[in-house]
């Protein structure tokens, strides 16, 4: 799949600021601070896409995470987040995201991701609401 391909798959893209402390001695940013960026591009999907959620009494949890380094991101890099749901389940939704350099296009790393619905009252997994399955279904062509 050509870089035009895979870019037109994902929707939402956020540009991410590299901050001092992301950056270890090595001069690249640690590997630990991959998932901030994802949590934070994760955050803005979700309020982007599923608006008017209250968020006191639900929330969306992970519940598997698995993310692939292919290039360093170093204190310079210019990049952002893209993020899309490749698949809805009852309860769950699957994510996959890519840490990009912007300058080049570079896939820097990729994330797959398993997320839950969660009633914060009740303490359990609960299905995804009919809203959330329209709004997502809509955005990401699904």
């Amino acid at each position: 799949m050509t870089t035009e391909d895979r870019e037109k798959l994902f929707h939402h893209v956020m540009p991410l600021q590299i901050r001092f402390n992301d950056i270890d001695k090595f001069g690249h940013v640690n590997n630990a601070v991959y998932f901030q960026f994802y949590d934070t591009t994760k955050t803005e999907y979700l309020s982007t896409v599923c608006h008017g959620v209250d968020w006191s009494k639900v929330a969306i949890v992970v519940v598997k995470i698995e993310a692939e380094f292919l290039s360093q991101i170093k204190a310079a890099s210019h990049i952002a987040g893209r993020t899309r749901v490749v698949k809805l389940g009852n309860k769950s939704f699957h994510l996959e995201q890519e840490l990009i350099d912007t300058d080049t296009r570079e896939v820097k790393s990729r994330c797959l991701s398993v997320m839950v619905a969660f009633d914060l009252e009740r303490q359990q997994a609960i299905p995804l609401p009919d809203e959330w399955r329209r709004t997502i279904s809509s955005y990401e062509g699904l």
